[in-house]
């Protein structure tokens, strides 16, 4: 082994601890590697060959990464003008009170669209619409959810552009003088992928079932958001208190107060003392309660709403000449402030925080959500845990549920951020008045010409989706040109430009023949059927701990210079590298959609190990034996 390849698998074995680590966003880390190879290439003594700074930077000109950033901008533009949504509903709708019939269409209506789109973006689409069909069809949503996720990954494999792999090694073929893969070559792949989900995934999702799953199913049957509010024991850590005359509060703005920073609390109404309800989020009186926000002023008589510890709203309290309630009692109206919850115009609701969030080991205190969004966050849960006192100093992480509060509109709005966070808890009769934007035949029109152009070959492909992405901004499906970009998720795409120079270094050095080499070396005198295999199980074990798209960067260059070295076709493994790095079910955060769907299923670690460990083991026993007949040797 030469100093470069132990220096380059050094690299690689550092990168992959801090992937795994997930302190550090992965994005950055594929960042930092590159430039300490960029690093070791520039002060290696001459005649030695690492990885030059062109070299370094070409992953940003890859057709594939430009692939990407247009694809997300396509996706984006399906979602927003509400096409997605329409279609998943109406074919959805179909399914009745039927569990069988219901499961059925969540398999094939998530496969198909996760097959042109996002899988993330298909499951953050999907996970309120399912939730609701399955309350109504008195269901268990538990086991619908993970079928969703795994759903999405198995749509993946119908096209070229489902998922990130997939691009990967047709990128790899091209490279290595192959031809390149077509729009549909996967589809037999994903044929069987989806089959095979369906035929093993409606029997094992029982075990994602609660014992008493007849009570569990009353109780997701008759939550309501005073439910969801008693859940976080709001009302438990809610309180009144009247601003005095005099007080130091009287004619200020909240922006000014600091009221979170000083006494961690959070203001979540002001009552008018015209108003003659007591604490209703909101009140249904002629004359509203004051939706609170930064420009909110307080004033002589307000009743400010508090949520927060009764030691710091005390002495907030006698610190700024305020009169404090008893808010576990009955107010002046004789109602029962905090505990008799009606929501109409400022209204609770869940968001679930994505890998990609900006918010990600923020405290709740920089969150910006209030002078963004007027949306207050109340309370955190974080896997079974519930988080209420102190919640401003709480870092979140990725997949925390937020229990946010605003206004109804305020809070529709953060749907737009979906690359962000995940909004949740809303019954499909709300999401269904969400207004079709009339823009979503125009999004049609062009993902079917985008597609046909692919499949029929009339252009280059990223030539083809470069001017989709460009049709769907200057057609109006989106706003305008700012939220087009906020479709990108930036995170992956510098994933993918940080690692594609990995697999160069890689080759440069010779890390990957001699990767290659030991498993050729080891096993392929038992033929290239054992290669296969080892390659596959290899690619599949790794995926577990990082993501699909840095396993697939590593592992698609040792999968060709194996075949090489056996003197047989790379296709059959490197369609092993894709398939085994996005059919990876056995942890929850191994893929976004396996960690989108945990909290709102309440799903534990040790369901993805009942279910997804199997399915995956299955998965690759199926594929090992198949790949070879599809895609032959010779």
């Amino acid at each position: 082994m030469t100093t470069e390849i132990l220096i380059v698998f050094c690299v690689i074995i550092v990168t992959a601890i801090f992937f795994v680590w997930g302190k550090i966003r992965s994005d950055i880390v594929a960042l930092c590697s590159l430039i300490v190879l960029m690093l070791f290439g520039y002060f290696a003594p001459e005649g030695t060959h690492i990885l030059s700074v062109e070299e370094g930077l070409s992953g940003f000109s890859n057709n594939i990464v430009i692939m990407m950033v247009c694809l997300f901008i396509v996706g984006g533009a399906i979602f927003q003008t509400g096409l997605a949504k329409k279609i998943s509903t109406r074919l959805l709708t179909l399914a009745g009170d039927s569990q069988l019939k219901l499961f059925l269409l969540v398999m094939l209506v998530t496969g198909v669209i996760g097959a042109f789109v996002s899988n993330t973006g298909t499951v953050a689409l999907m996970l309120p619409i399912v939730i609701s069909m399955a309350n109504d069809a008195n269901s268990d949503p538990k086991r619908f959810l993970m079928p969703l996720a795994f759903a999405s990954s198995m749509g993946g494999m119908f096209t070229l552009i489902g998922t990130p792999p997939n691009l990967i090694i047709s990128d790899t073929l091209s490279t290595n003088g192959y031809e390149p893969l077509k729009f549909f070559s996967f589809l037999p792949i994903g044929i069987i992928a989806l089959t095979l989900g369906i035929i093993c995934l409606w029997p094992m999702s029982k075990m994602l079932l609660s014992k008493d799953k007849g009570e569990k199913k009353k109780k997701k049957k008759e939550k309501t958001l005073a439910q969801l509010a008693n859940e976080y024991k709001i009302s438990n850590n809610l309180y009144r208190a009247i601003v005095n005359e005099g007080s130091a509060f009287a004619g200020k703005k909240l922006k000014e107060l600091g009221i979170t920073k000083k006494y961690n609390a959070t203001v979540v109404e002001i009552k008018h003392p015209s108003s003659k309800k007591g604490f209703h989020l909101p009140s249904s009186s002629s004359i509203p309660d004051e939706i609170v926000g930064p420009e909110s002023i307080l004033n002589p008589k307000d009743t400010i709403y508090l949520l927060g510890d009764f030691e710091d709203i005390h002495l907030m309290s006698r610190e700024n000449n305020l009169k404090m309630l008893d808010s576990h009692q009955l107010d002046e109206d004789g109602i029962p402030a905090g505990k008799d919850l009606s929501f109409q115009k400022i209204g609770i609701s869940e968001l679930v925080l994505m890998s990609s969030s900006k918010l990600i080991n923020k405290p709740v205190s920089e969150s910006g959500l209030r002078n963004l969004y007027n949306i207050n966050i109340l309370g955190i849960k974080r896997q079974d845990k519930y988080i209420i006192q102190n919640v401003k100093d709480v870092k979140m992480h990725s997949g925390d549920v937020l229990l946010i509060q605003g206004d109804w509109d305020d809070i529709a709005k953060l749907e737009n951020e979906d690359s962000e966070w995940v909004l949740v808890g809303k019954s499909l009769d709300k999401a269904a008045k969400i207004p079709i934007d009339n823009k979503a035949p125009v999004a049609a029109l062009i993902m079917v010409l985008m597609v046909l152009c692919m499949v029929f070959n009339w252009l280059p492909m990223v030539t083809t989706v470069m001017i989709a992405s460009i049709l769907m901004i200057l057609t109006g499906c989106f706003r305008n040109v700012e939220a087009a970009y906020k479709t990108i998720n930036w995170e992956s795409i510098f994933l993918f430009a940080g690692m594609i120079p990995l697999s160069k270094a890689m080759e440069n050095t010779g890390a990957s023949v001699y990767i290659s080499g030991l498993i050729v070396n080891f096993v392929g005198s038992q033929g290239p059927m054992l290669v296969l295999a080892t390659i596959y199980i290899a690619t599949s074990i790794l995926t577990i701990f990082i993501s699909n798209t840095a396993t697939a960067i590593l592992f698609a260059p040792i999968a060709m210079k194996a075949a090489i070295t056996l003197g047989v076709s790379p296709y059959p493994f490197l369609f092993a590298v894709a398939i085994a790095a996005s059919m990876c079910f056995a942890s929850p955060f191994s893929t976004p959609p396996n960690a989108l769907v945990m909290s709102a299923g309440e799903y534990k670690f040790t369901d993805y190990i009942k279910v997804g460990l199997p399915l995956q083991i299955i998965f690759a026993i199926v594929m090992i034996f198949a790949l070879p007949l599809l895609f032959p040797f010779n």
